[in-house]
């Protein structure tokens, strides 16, 4: 345990936590930056390790010189012992007191340790929407993330004839990136229409970086040979041992499948995700105020300068809502200047501002019709962990009367594995005719007992 407190500790070192501690450190804060990665960067920038010799690992990033600038500026000032960096650490709770209290498992090891910290910055990202269909299950089903973190921290594919689908704009990118390693990419199948976005012309004018980026992506599509099926979803994906191949569906403006549109693309691997959700746990641990995104999951509520409704905590980057890494390093900027009393300049809070009507126009564009349910069958494994089916869900909320996701949960196990409702937890809700809502967990990852056993009992 450290016996001295920081001025700040920020929980995550993705683009929004990497701006932040190197941006504190360099207004004279002593900061403390605990990641649960091995290296910093965050999923956005994650990068191959320096045993694989990967010779240009730029080459899979989009703005890496913004992480290559910020992690020389975070080697410096742990070398000038302004910021203390731990990787390897998962914070699993924070303890409000006259100082905070950060608890985290620490390395492979699973070791206690502890923090002490006179603010808190939270940048805990996010992680990827599943929406199951039948067959998802099989191996060589992946997430779009995934399959993007495959490549960029292991440069290896999923397979070789890879399938991107889901909803959003990250799925351009991984089938840019798969077809520039050297697979094949039958198609990008997304649920939307881009058509959605003509609603927030204004947003669209006002990001000329992001229209380019989006035509880069674009571009990159056609030289590949890569078709983009719009308003069409996996509807079902086959095979034995390993994905064979997949059934895709046309979907009307709800996202249910249209009857008789379906077809079989042949394939090895599916890369598939509906977007982002804001991880929370440990905000809304600490009784953080959040409110509804746009693309129907919830974030935290922030003021002007990233502060949340608790006194001493700042969030920033996805937590706030999917936005990317250039939102997520100018949250993580202004946060850290907030937490220091300094002035937010004007170009960042245009910045801000400009990206997150961005982000808004993304994630309304993007948002899952409710006719998704459709193409589930009762068989189908909502909850993965538990192998709870569709049918039992179904069963708990028509025959059982169950309201709530909290109320299929007990009911039918749904959420109580591994991974405690992430990857199923917008499925039950949508199944159970709700949005999602905020858990609010002592626990926000796994904690070997000895380090509950070891712990005051004062401490609530």
């Amino acid at each position: 345990m450290t016996t001295s407190p920081s001025d700040l500790a920020v929980v995550g070192a993705g683009p929004a936590g990497l701006a932040a501690a190197v941006t504190a450190a360099g207004l004279g804060l002593r900061v403390t930056l605990l990641d649960a990665g091995e290296r910093p960067g965050g999923q956005y920038f994650r990068h191959p390790a320096p045993g694989l010799g990967a010779a240009r690992p730029e080459a899979l990033h989009h703005g890496w010189r913004d992480f290559a600038s910020r992690e020389a500026a975070l080697r410096a000032h742990v070398s000038a012992g302004r910021i203390t960096y731990l990787p390897r650490h998962h914070v699993w709770t924070v303890v409000p007191g006259a100082v905070w209290t950060l608890h985290a498992v620490a390395g492979p090891e699973e070791a206690a340790a502890t923090v002490l910290a006179r603010s808190v910055l939270l940048a805990t990202g996010a992680y990827e929407r599943q929406l199951p269909f039948p067959g998802w299950t099989l191996p060589g089903v992946v997430g779009a993330g995934g399959a993007q973190a495959m490549l960029k921290g292991g440069l290896v594919l999923p397979g070789s004839r890879v399938v991107v689908a889901g909803s959003g704009p990250l799925l351009l990118a991984v089938a840019g990136s798969l077809a520039a390693a050297g697979a094949r990419v039958p198609a990008v199948v997304e649920a939307s229409a881009y058509t959605g976005y003509a609603a927030h012309v204004p947003a669209l004018l006002r990001n000329p970086g992001k229209l380019a980026e989006g035509a880069t992506y674009g571009g990159a599509l056609l030289r590949h040979g890569v078709r983009l099926l719009t308003r069409h979803a996996v509807t079902e994906a086959h095979g034995t041992d390993r994905v064979e191949a997949v059934t895709v569906a046309r979907l009307d403006r709800d996202w249910r499948p249209l009857p008789g549109s379906g077809r079989r693309i042949p394939c090895d691997a599916v890369a598939v995700g509906h977007g982002l959700v804001p991880q929370l746990e440990l905000a809304t641990g600490l009784g953080c105020a959040t409110l509804p995104s746009p693309d129907a999951t919830v974030a935290l509520e922030l003021d002007a300068e990233q502060r949340t409704s608790v006194p001493g905590i700042w969030s920033a980057g996805e937590t706030g809502g999917i936005g990317g890494a250039q939102l997520a390093l100018a949250e993580g900027e202004i946060a850290a200047r907030s937490v220091a009393g300094r002035p937010v300049p004007a170009r960042l809070a245009r910045t801000r501002t400009r990206l997150r009507a961005f982000a808004a126009a993304m994630a309304g564009a993007h948002r899952p019709g409710p006719g998704w349910t459709g193409w589930l069958r009762e068989d189908t494994d909502v909850c993965r962990c538990e192998e709870v089916p569709a049918g039992r869900i179904r069963e708990a909320v028509e025959d059982l009367g169950a309201r709530d996701a909290r109320t299929v949960k007990l009911l039918t196990r749904a959420g109580m594995g591994w991974c405690q409702g992430r990857m199923c937890g917008p499925a039950v809700a949508a199944l159970a005719g709700t949005d999602p809502a905020p858990d609010r967990r002592p626990l926000s990852c796994p904690v070997p007992l000895r380090h509950l056993a070891a712990l005051p009992p004062e401490l609530p």
